[in-house]
């Protein structure tokens, strides 16, 4: 299996010379099976130049599973070339979004209004599919199976783990480890505490014993005091998850865009530092644009 990141920003992308180490693309990630089926992670910027690479391999059948529905994460669909190209399929998968009532398609439909884009889906000579998932039910995708777990964050959120000829991959999408939101002596806290327990066992199975696991890990510990509630994950929640669930391999990513790749690589250091690696530990890296993992 082949892992290859080609968008780790979150939130907006933020190119420039700033982060031309690491990337300023928004999340976008292209998984190859032993059988070089092709799945696709989330759709933001960093789908557009994934788009450039496969004009080399068309006809293309493009399997994209998106986490969720904000902007940073599915930005780039308009964009991916091969939907102009006859010939070619997107499969678009993702939830129902109880809010509006609607599939994965209103992630196309609401980008492809005239307001914001001049061309619309059924000018589009690819073809177009959509596929509703539910949480933990699991999809065959050629030779991949493909399970969403539902994450923590302010929209329903899909995180994916993806197996294929005994390989692992899971992506957490956006996440925030879940906390009670009353104090100890409050009645409700034990209750509550228990829908946290059985949440975080469910995240934990999702990614047991992945062989990559790749996390949101927007924030340092000292940073997240103030974003409580945004959805997002740290550094340090990350690495504890990826312990707890015996990853061999943790990609952090979905890095703060306004983060130098200098001041990214300081935030690293000192988070290595603070977590020194003993045996059995994960192995700890930074997603970087343009850079593959096979296994």
């Amino acid at each position: 299996m082949k892992v290859k990141f080609w968008g780790v920003r979150g939130s907006i992308a933020s190119p420039g010379p700033a982060t031309v180490r690491y990337g300023g693309n928004t999340t976008c990630i292209e998984i190859r099976t032993d059988l070089n089926e092709l799945i696709i992670i989330d759709a933001g910027t960093g789908i557009f130049p994934l788009s450039q690479s496969l004009l080399s391999e068309l006809p293309v059948t493009a399997n994209v599973l998106i986490s969720h529905s904000h902007w940073d994460h599915i930005q780039g669909l308009p964009f991916f070339i091969p939907n102009f190209i006859p010939g070619n399929t997107l499969r678009l998968h993702g939830a129902f979004d109880p809010v509006s009532g609607k599939g994965v398609e209103q992630v196309m439909s609401v980008q492809l209004q005239y307001s914001y884009f001049p061309v619309r889906e059924a000018e589009m000579k690819a073809q177009i599919e959509y596929v509703t998932l539910m949480p933990e039910q699991s999809i065959q995708l050629g030779s991949a199976t493909v399970t969403p777990f539902l994450m923590n964050h302010p929209v329903v959120d899909f995180g994916y783990r993806i197996e294929a000829n005994g390989k692992s991959v899971f992506f957490t999408g956006d996440h925030e480890p879940p906390l009670n939101i009353y104090e100890t002596h409050e009645p409700d806290y034990a209750e509550y505490q228990s829908f946290i327990d059985e949440k975080t066992a469910s995240v934990l199975h999702a990614m047991s014993g992945v062989d990559v696991l790749i996390a949101d890990c927007s924030y340092t510990t000292a940073e997240y005091g103030s974003k409580k509630g945004w959805g997002h994950g740290t550094f340090d929640s990350s690495i504890n998850y990826a312990k707890q669930a015996g990853a061999k391999l943790l990609y952090c990513t979905h890095h703060e865009p306004t983060r130098s790749d200098d001041a990214l690589e300081a935030v690293f250091a000192k988070v290595l530092e603070d977590h020194p690696r003993k045996a059995g530990d994960p192995e700890y890296r930074l997603a970087r644009e343009g850079e593959s993992y096979e296994f």
